[in-house]
């Protein structure tokens, strides 16, 4: 019999074997290719390496194993087809595939032991992330004694102002886009809205209602000021970049609190203010960016109540005008906050006095917005189809891969929809061509009779589950799978319109042109900084901050990841698109928020005014 080590050094030779397979096909490498050699050569010593960190530092095998079957399973449900596609056989695609899956279960599973190794080691963790905040001296040598007083007087002012310091810098690296955009990026949606505004056509929740009023306020307010439509526009532009900024200002104010190096808080800074969507986005007139900055403000604030033994009123003032904000800004976030408030009950039961008040006036105050004054105002609630589009898309999946329907369900479908063109309109991963579809058909027939409807979607899915697991992962993949591209941030200038607004940039010229383009172009060029631009990298990070925070066994953090978590599911239960990435903007402005609170200590040192 083979002793211990030797067992090891087989498991690890078999694992590696079965990762650099799953790599191969992965990366569309054929066998012969001499970096699959490579390959194995590292991650056989990588794993050696972990076994070694492992047997060092007891973590929980079970988190890591369930993250890594999930981040598995996220990643094959997409790529899986590149591996069999030659492959004829079932037993032999069968077995192919339970090699790479297993080949990817070890690679997250030693990949995620690595950085758990690291984040559960506190002492050397605390280390790195934080410091004393003090005054620094200053040289009181004559020839240098003014340029290193000013130099010191700078650096404590910095410190002293950590979030204005990152409010500014947000601002000045969003001014340029601001410049050339200017009055702001406005697409149909856009356009829409003001049109509302003006009273061309009359008020809908299609676009949020509230969002429609803060900017019709602005709007009004630049208009009265200078009789301008452009600057008028404009206002409400500068007002949504001060938001988004605030919300950063106020992160970085937060990590402030917990003592967390200047260092990282720049590295954090220049995240928000260099990266190029962030500049463009918030000069885009969508309720997404708002709503995105609502979600990180209450993030945020969700965190600073968890660990404060006093409450701080700003903290709890922040709380509840961003939980209205996240229930009035988009359609989703109501339903979001809904799913949300029994985790926020639970977690805040030892706070209740303090925090149930607010959690409660959130609720209220967009009940009543959202039904009794909406209704008064006469405003119009999206379409019904709007709320269906996953189902209405697996349906449709079922009708175009020609499976069988009885007479019945031939009939009802056929009662809302022409069927003439529908293999020709269906797109796997777009559900407006069909949502034409059914406004063009009978709506109102899908309508009254919701409950046949709901009978014969779970029927058809219990029939033909292959297709709406296939269909449901064409409309959704964009927001989980981190190898999906999309071109973010290019929209740019103001949609066709006769309503007075026009592109009026204030810079110009080839130059600036140009270094927008490669800006905007560098995401999908650039490796590893590409993985910033893209929303199935978000959402692994996020799920990898949650598994940090369970191994550490900080429970308590859990709560401060549910805003996100609950938005997500929302947009994964009705999105109309595959790919969208303001859809899920709240979770890449969130990113470092996810990351470095799973990390941070149990509590902050003390609130630091800022």
């Amino acid at each position: 019999m083979t002793n211990k080590p030797d067992r090891i050094l087989l498991a690890h030779l078999f694992q590696s074997f079965v990762t650099t397979w799953a790599l191969m096909k992965a990366s569309r490498m054929e066998p012969g290719n001499i970096l699959t050699f490579v390959f194995f050569l590292l991650v056989f010593f990588f794993y050696r390496h972990v076994n070694r960190r492992m047997n060092l530092l007891q973590l929980s095998n079970r988190v890591a194993l369930v993250t890594a079957v999930l981040f598995t399973l996220l990643y094959m449900l997409v790529d899986y087809p590149h591996y069999i596609e030659l492959l004829t056989s079932r037993l032999y695609r069968a077995v192919v595939l339970t090699i790479i899956f297993t080949g990817f279960v070890c690679l997250f599973y030693y990949l995620l032991h690595f950085l758990y190794s690291y984040a559960c080691d506190k002492d050397r963790l605390y280390r790195v992330l934080l410091t004393r905040y003090q005054d620094i001296p200053y040289s009181h040598n004559g020839r240098y004694q003014k340029l290193s007083a000013c130099l010191a007087a700078v650096i404590n002012f910095i410190r002293s102002h950590t979030a204005l310091c990152a409010f500014l810098a947000c601002m000045a690296g969003w001014l340029p886009y601001y410049l050339y955009q200017y009055p702001g990026i406005m697409t149909p949606d856009s356009i829409n809205q003001l049109e509302q505004i003006l009273g061309v056509v009359p008020y809908s929740n299609h676009h949020p209602w509230i969002h429609t009023l803060v900017f019709g306020f602005f709007y009004h307010l630049g208009f009265a000021l200078t009789n301008n439509m452009v600057i008028a526009v404009s206002v409400y532009t500068l007002f949504q970049m001060c938001l988004l900024a605030g919300s950063v200002a106020f992160f970085i104010s937060t990590l402030r609190a917990h003592r967390i190096r200047p260092f990282i808080l720049i590295l954090i800074t220049a995240f928000y203010a260099l990266i190029p969507y962030h500049a463009v986005f918030s000069v885009t007139v969508w309720k997404d960016i708002p709503f995105a900055a609502a979600v990180l403000f209450f993030s945020c604030s969700i965190l600073r109540l968890s660990v404060q033994e006093k409450i701080c009123p700003k903290n709890l003032c922040v709380f509840t005008i961003s939980g209205v904000m996240i229930c009035l800004f988009r359609s989703n976030g109501w339903y979001a906050f809904l799913l949300a408030v029994p985790f926020l009950l639970f977690g805040f039961r030892h706070k209740a006095r303090s925090v149930y008040p607010p959690l409660f006036t959130i609720l209220l105050l967009a009940a009543v917005v959202r039904y009794p004054v909406m209704r008064a105002f006469h405003v119009e609630p999206p379409d019904f189809i709007e709320s269906v589009c996953i189902p209405m898309q697996q349906i449709t999946a079922v009708i175009c891969n020609d499976r069988a329907l009885t007479e019945e369900e031939l009939s009802l479908i056929e009662e809302v929809v022409d069927l003439t063109y529908i293999h020709e309109l269906y797109n796997p991963t777009f559900a407006d061509n069909i949502k034409e579809l059914v406004r063009a058909g009978n709506q109102d027939y899908l309508i009254a009779h919701k409950k046949e409807f709901l009978k014969l979607w779970v029927e058809l899915g219990l029939r033909y589950p292959g297709d709406y697991l296939t269909a449901y992962v064409n409309q959704t993949y964009g927001y989980w799978y981190p190898d999906s591209f999309y071109l973010v941030a290019e929209a740019e200038g103001v949609s066709a319109t006769d309503l007075g607004v026009s592109h009026t940039p204030l810079i110009g010229g080839p130059l600036v042109i140009k270094a927008k383009e490669i800006a905007i172009k560098l995401g999908s060029m650039v490796p590893v900084y590409g993985t910033l631009w893209s929303m199935g990298v978000a959402c692994w990070i996020m799920l990898f901050g949650i598994s940090v925070v369970i191994i550490r066994k900080d429970y308590h953090k859990l709560i401060c990841y549910l805003p996100s978590v609950a938005l997500l599911l929302t947009v994964l239960a009705a999105t109309p698109v595959a790919t969208e990435f303001r859809y899920v903007y709240f979770m890449v402005l969130s990113l470092p928020f996810y990351l470095i609170t799973a990390i941070l200590p149990a509590g902050a040192d003390g609130d630091v005014q800022d």
